[in-house]
């Protein structure tokens, strides 16, 4: 590894993964080394779907991490990244979120060296210079000056971005039961139907893990349990593949009536039923689209993105880290391309369900900038990540944080700490 591993990063020797120490969420050095040996090392990071690159000449401005990345769609009808990074003097050259080129070219309005949709050099003005006078150096060659670019791959729809040659072919880093659920969601075109962009003001890892965390689901989001969308009494349970992948999934039509007792018994806020109505009914009322009974999916790739079933509402929730101390959480709604405009009302309808204001996920990035705020101070003591047991990996309930120990054990791993 070409970073030094913070001195100050200290890490239980033993193996359980039941504490973690609140540097890792506060601390710059921490932020830093996780941008070269995560989002710049052997992992697969969402870019875009391919939805959002409809034709020749479309482009996306993104990020790996924090570093700019724009993704276009060649005259080849081939997609590509780099990074959003002048060979020249390090302008940013794509100014616009997303758009298309006409010509082709991408320029930077600096000094107007342009690139192609690949990122190859293509253009350098007074390049023989004037008269005689001034220019690049007889030897200097366009090939040499690229912009650095990105290994990418259209995984069913979905582009996603590597720097490094070591990472591992998308299913084979997904893992075998959590990509299934991704094809499951993607398994045929999706059509975009909009984007919100959140504000966090907390640690992105601090998304990673509520991600992942199905104990909290039933208590911060009474929203779920009031009208029955997801109860831990409820049937499913939570996947781990390679450690920092996960899935957790929900089958409302099963509810084991045993722990369905001991939810009524327990004396939380968690169970509500008749206590609450909605004015209008008709925002929860779904319809059934695949063959089997999952009603709530939360599919999370580490480092970067959500994708999200809950009723007929569709989401990738992509996670850009901005400090040690924010994020970005950025929303891309979608539905089916074959939609009929009845189901595609539906969705635009329950889309009050979820993002920022979302009647179900507004707690969510709440939640999160509680712990920030709170652990300002505190980088030497730890959390507890007991729930369920000490051990790591799949559950079949959901009174666990076993993914979220999991996710802790893969990041050490890459994080060599």
């Amino acid at each position: 590894m070409n970073a030094i591993t913070p001195p100050h990063l200290k890490w239980s020797a033993d193996e359980s993964y039941t504490s973690v120490p609140y540097s890792v969420f506060n601390d710059q050095e921490v932020y830093d080394l996780e941008q070269a040996r995560i989002h710049n090392g052997p992992t697969w990071n969402f870019l875009a779907a391919e939805a959002e690159l409809p034709e020749k000449g479309s482009f996306k401005s993104t990020y790996i991490g924090d570093t700019p990345v724009v993704v276009t769609r060649g005259q080849d009808d081939e997609i590509y990244a780099w990074v959003n990074r002048c060979a020249h003097r390090g302008a940013e050259i794509c100014r616009e979120r997303h758009g298309k080129s006409e010509d082709g070219a991408y320029t930077c309005v600096y000094h107007q060296w342009a690139f192609d949709a690949k990122g190859d050099l293509r253009g350098v003005p007074f390049q023989r210079g004037l008269a005689g006078k001034g220019g690049m150096p007889k030897d200097f060659d366009k090939k040499q000056h690229s912009l650095r670019k990105v290994r990418v791959v259209n995984y069913h729809g979905a582009v996603f971005g590597t720097f490094s040659d070591d990472t591992p072919d998308i299913e084979e880093y997904m893992g075998e039961d959590v990509a299934y659920h991704f094809k499951r969601i993607m398994h045929k075109p999706i059509e975009i139907l909009g984007t919100t962009r959140q504000h966090i003001a907390g640690n992105w890892k601090f998304y990673s893990e509520n991600t992942k965390d199905p104990y909290h689901a039933s208590l911060l989001h009474l929203f779920h349990p009031t009208f029955g969308i997801y109860r831990a009494s409820l049937g499913g349970g939570t996947i781990v593949n390679n450690d920092v992948h996960s899935v957790l999934w929900v089958e409302n039509s099963k509810e084991d009536e045993s722990k369905l007792s001991d939810v009524r018994s327990d004396n939380t806020r968690t169970y509500q039923d008749g206590t609450y109505q909605l004015a209008d009914m008709s925002l929860l009322a779904g319809a059934k689209e695949f063959d089997d009974d999952t009603s709530t999916v939360i599919f999370s790739l580490f480092p970067s993105l959500v994708v999200h079933q809950i009723q007929n509402t569709l989401a990738f929730r992509q996670i850009l880290p901005k400090n040690e101390n924010e994020f970005e959480l950025v929303w891309t709604f979608f539905g089916y391309a074959d939609d009929t405009e009845e189901l595609r009302n539906m969705r635009l309808k329950q889309l009050n369900l979820v993002g920022p204001a979302g009647l179900i996920s507004m707690e969510d990035g709440e939640s999160t900038e509680l712990c920030q705020k709170a652990i300002v101070r505190d980088g030497g003591y730890t959390n507890v990540l007991e729930m369920g047991g000490v051990g790591t990996g799949t559950d079949d309930h959901f009174v666990t944080e076993g993914a979220i120990r999991s996710l802790w054990k893969g990041y050490r791993k890459l994080m060599d700490v």
